[in-house]
């Protein structure tokens, strides 16, 4: 498998804005021309969607240990191949049969490429942001390059696979309402929505409550996660799993 991204900044912020993951024939390797060759026919070539909460990732040649500015990183908004974070590993390890030689479009929630986000400090600013999106109040974070439009998104494909998470807290009112209205969105443009979901919500509680599994976990979670997005992915379009 091989990955690909554009990176963009913004007032000394550093987002990453489109990511794609190439699920290759055996042994197949392809080019960054070779990847817009296949994005010229988006239609045929991208078969759908992972949605997952916000990156920490790096081009190849360069790491996450430090913003890319710092390692002298050219913001050309170019396309370059990725060096591989836990979320590539297992979909490289999980998705093969009847996704080979397709493209899958990999969007974030928050497209702020920094790890560690989850602290309070961070969604109190996210909420308060979707809480202007929509409005001419200006945020803290750039309304194009972190959030997505739901109501204008583009989706190619067929599928569109939730692992964006659970934990948001109950008080980020604005935060899960724009988690359940992408996916309602995905659902009303005819795409077939999944996801991993556990004891606490049913499909449709999940669905409703936007909570999401992620694809990755630790401790004890860490192989029913794993073993549950495999199975996920083991049909085409992937599949709605309850995890073990």
């Amino acid at each position: 498998m091989q990955a690909f991204g554009k990176f963009l900044t913004s007032f000394d912020v550093e987002y990453v804005v489109e990511e794609y993951i190439y699920i290759p024939q055996e042994d197949e390797v392809i080019t960054i021309a070779e990847l817009k060759s296949k994005l010229e026919n988006k239609r045929k070539m991208v078969i759908g969607t992972i949605f997952l909460y916000n990156p920490t990732i790096a081009p190849v040649g360069y790491n996450t240990n430090t913003k890319l500015a710092s390692q002298g990183y050219n913001f050309d908004g170019e396309f370059c191949e990725l060096n591989f974070d836990n979320n590539c590993n297992l979909f490289s390890s999980a998705i093969k049969s009847g996704y080979r030689g397709k493209l899958i479009e990999i969007k974030y929630l928050f497209g702020l490429n920094r790890p560690n986000i989850e602290p309070t400090s961070v969604l109190e600013e996210f909420d308060a942001d979707l809480d202007k999106y929509a409005s001419d109040q200006l945020t803290r974070y750039d309304k194009e390059l972190n959030y997505q439009d739901y109501l204008n998104i583009r989706l190619s494909g067929k599928f569109v696979f939730f692992a964006s998470g659970n934990k948001f807290d109950r008080h980020h009112k604005h935060i899960i309402t724009y988690v359940r209205n992408l996916s309602a969105q995905a659902s009303k443009l005819g795409k077939t929505v999944a996801f991993m979901h556990d004891n606490n919500y049913d499909a449709q509680e999940s669905a409703e409550g936007g909570y999401f599994l992620p694809a990755i976990a630790t401790g004890k979670f860490r192989d029913t996660r794993a073993n549950a997005f495999k199975k996920a992915f083991s049909t085409f379009p992937p599949s709605i799993v309850k995890t073990s």
